[in-house]
């Protein structure tokens, strides 16, 4: 069994991903303690909403300094994926720092609603066990009006209006713009391969 805690920053998606583990026959402890949390063999730090208030409660516990020290496998959802970069222009907010780069309002433009909400095509960007047994086009579901653009981190891009990173990864670092947890077949296969993820 995979010793893996969900850091609980307040997103109301944590029972959602809590659910998505479970129906892969984990059971992830959510957490907030910056001990427990240094103990892991595997983080997922999700997030709805706005980043601001997901920092404020990973600063207010200590778990900000917490991540950017350790090297345990670390999966960011959404929010959580944007908070790892090193600002958001969502309330101007600081970020982890974890990875290069900042997150941007996406441009609107003549047919493309706001906030990018629904199923939309990935389209892989470099070789990543991240993605193993994910088709080339395949479908998830997104719920974002911030995301991150022209990352060297990115494993795979997706398209609404313009081009954002739909995964990225770097180190011990993985994030996904993506809800794998409300993606069916693909996001059950995305957490799957975060589960025997072994980054060098």
């Amino acid at each position: 069994m995979t010793d893996l805690v969900i850091i609980d920053a307040g997103g109301a998606n944590l029972g959602s991903v809590r659910a998505a583990f479970a129906r892969l026959g984990v059971a992830p402890e959510l957490s907030r303690d910056p001990a427990r949390i240094a103990t892991a063999e595997r983080l997922v730090l999700p997030g709805v909403g706005a980043a601001a208030p997901v920092m404020d409660t990973l600063r207010a516990s200590g778990i900000d300094v917490l991540l950017r020290g350790l090297r345990t496998p670390l999966l960011g959802v959404c929010i959580g994926m944007q908070v790892l970069f090193e600002r958001s222009e969502e309330g101007n907010v600081a970020g982890l720092g974890l990875l290069g780069g900042q997150v941007r309002k996406l441009p609107a433009s003549p047919g493309i609603r706001m906030p990018h909400m629904g199923w939309n095509r990935l389209a892989r960007r470099v070789a990543s066990p991240l993605l193993d047994g994910i088709d080339e086009g395949a479908q998830a579901y997104f719920v974002h009006s911030y995301g991150v653009v022209g990352s060297a981190d990115a494993i795979a891009e997706s398209e609404h209006g313009s081009t954002f990173c739909a995964a990225v990864a770097r180190g011990n670092i993985a994030g996904a713009q993506f809800h794998p947890e409300r993606s069916g077949a693909v996001g059950a296969r995305f957490l799957r391969n975060f589960l025997s993820w072994n980054p060098a």
